[in-house]
């Protein structure tokens, strides 16, 4: 199965044109642990030439871990991500090499862009730093003597070392080897290996003591720089458990709220964003009325998003409409398109594409026949998640959408691997919330609450 990373790039110029550097980490999209770093100071140049500098490099680590993997790369710079995701044009004559060389590092449909603002990029800002002041002192960029990991530096610090044999230091030490780290570059992945296991322990630990419970599944659903190995993003992997901060402040919380009922719903059939998009049953439009009522006497819900579907518009407008809010529309929130099985139940597409079925049952990287694969949702889901927390970061949203958006949600707040979005059940009209505090952290609030609905 093929892993997804996150690539999270930076460049700089002090004096655009000035000594500039580049910055670039890779993240493991599903445990926030860093993977590689890579920075070099580049001599005189442009912020923008620098910043292409940091994605060509961030791109080539995460190839060098995994040449299959699915890539998101995160950026603050809104030229390079607009220019990389074909929507503006590239006319700088010093960009255009650069840009052609950031998208022959992997193919096109394993990457994707999103811009994120600056305080969400430290990681990444923090080594094209490191690597100007380097250069200004007539050196390059060092991994060994990198402080840009601070969460990774304070674990390694505080922390008791694994034992011998630990999977998750050992699989850090690995990835340290594969990237190419030697002397005491070697020697410091090691140690921040070792810090990652206590760490894993830790999360581990608390996990354990947190109750859960399954529902039935349904059929919906680097360049020069040397590359090392470390132990968490600066907002990728936060502390867990009582390791986290006392006061977080208002995290941004999601109310999830899967539309109410259409005629396809009872049946049980595939109905996602390539189908006939139905609107509301009578009995779906009665879920709507009950789901504001229940909203309505809470009173905490701030602002109304929804997928563009009319199922979910309709429920969104009624909802809002009791609230007295506007309701906003977000592409990135509509459902999975399930391509040939639209319409379909689970046993006629069972029936008609019996091969098909089982590889999309067997890998989040499989698509229905003309549809979109689960890696697919969760890279947009992902992007949407990431701009509606910054959008209402200490609010609270309600967010009207679909089975595979929500569970999507849930299951990266959880860290739990995809096989669980068919763990999940998630009833019509239900609710669910997650939040998302200042440092990373995401609480699984609520799951699939029906109450409003007896």
């Amino acid at each position: 199965m093929a892993q997804e990373f996150i690539v999270e790039a930076d460049g700089g110029s002090r004096g655009n044109p000035g000594p500039a550097g580049y910055g670039a980490v890779v993240i493991d999209a599903v445990t926030g642990e860093t993977l590689a770093e890579t920075a070099e100071y580049v001599g005189v140049a442009t912020n923008n030439v620098a910043e292409y500098k940091g994605l060509v490099a961030g791109l080539k680590a995460a190839r060098d871990l995994d040449p299959e993997a699915t890539i998101r790369v995160r950026m603050d710079s809104k030229l390079v991500v607009e220019q990389m995701s074909g929507r503006w044009k590239i006319k700088h004559p010093d960009m255009k090499p650069l840009a052609a060389e950031a998208a022959a590092v992997l193919p096109r449909a394993q990457v994707t862009y999103q811009w994120i603002p600056r305080e969400k990029n430290k990681h990444a800002d923090r080594l094209a730093n490191e690597a100007m002041d380097a250069g200004k002192r007539g050196e390059q960029w060092s991994p060994s003597a990198s402080t840009a990991d601070l969460r990774a530096a304070s674990r390694a610090a505080a922390e008791p070392a694994g034992p011998p044999g630990d999977a998750a230091a050992g699989a850090a030490k690995a990835r340290a080897a594969l990237a190419g780290a030697t002397g005491k570059a070697a020697a410091g992945a090691v140690a921040v290996a070792d810090a990652v296991a206590a760490d894993v322990r830790a999360a581990h630990s608390v996990a354990a003591g947190d109750s859960a419970t399954s529902g039935t599944a349904t059929s919906g659903t680097a360049t020069s720089g040397t590359a090392t190995s470390g132990a968490g993003a600066d907002t990728a992997n936060p502390p867990v458990g009582w390791a986290a901060p006392a006061d977080l402040g208002a995290p941004a919380t999601f109310v999830l709220l899967r539309h109410g009922e259409t005629p396809l719903t009872p049946e049980k059939r595939f109905s996602g964003s390539g189908g006939s998009d139905p609107s509301l049953s009578d009995a779906g439009r009665e879920q709507a009325v009950r789901v504001a009522a229940a909203l309505a006497a809470r009173g905490t819900v701030q602002a109304v998003v929804s997928s563009p579907l009319l199922r979910c518009q309709e429920t969104a407008r009624t909802v809002a409409a009791r609230l007295g809010l506007d309701v906003e529309l977000e592409p990135g929130l509509r459902e999975t398109d399930f391509g040939a099985w639209e319409g379909l139940t689970f046993a006629e597409a069972r029936e008609r594409y019996p091969d098909e079925l089982t590889a999309w049952l067997a890998s989040p990287n499989v698509a229905p026949p003309g549809g979109e694969s689960f890696a697919e949702v969760t890279s947009r889901v992902s992007a949407a998640r990431d701009r509606l927390q910054a959008a209402y970061a200490g609010r609270t949203v309600l967010l009207v959408t679909h089975v595979t958006p929500i569970k999507t949600l849930v299951r990266l707040a959880l860290g739990a691997p995809p096989e669980s979005l068919f763990r999940m059940e998630l009833s019509a009209a239900s609710l669910s919330a997650v939040a998302y505090y200042a440092d990373g952290n995401a609480s699984v609030r609520l799951l699939n609450d029906t109450g409003h609905l007896r």
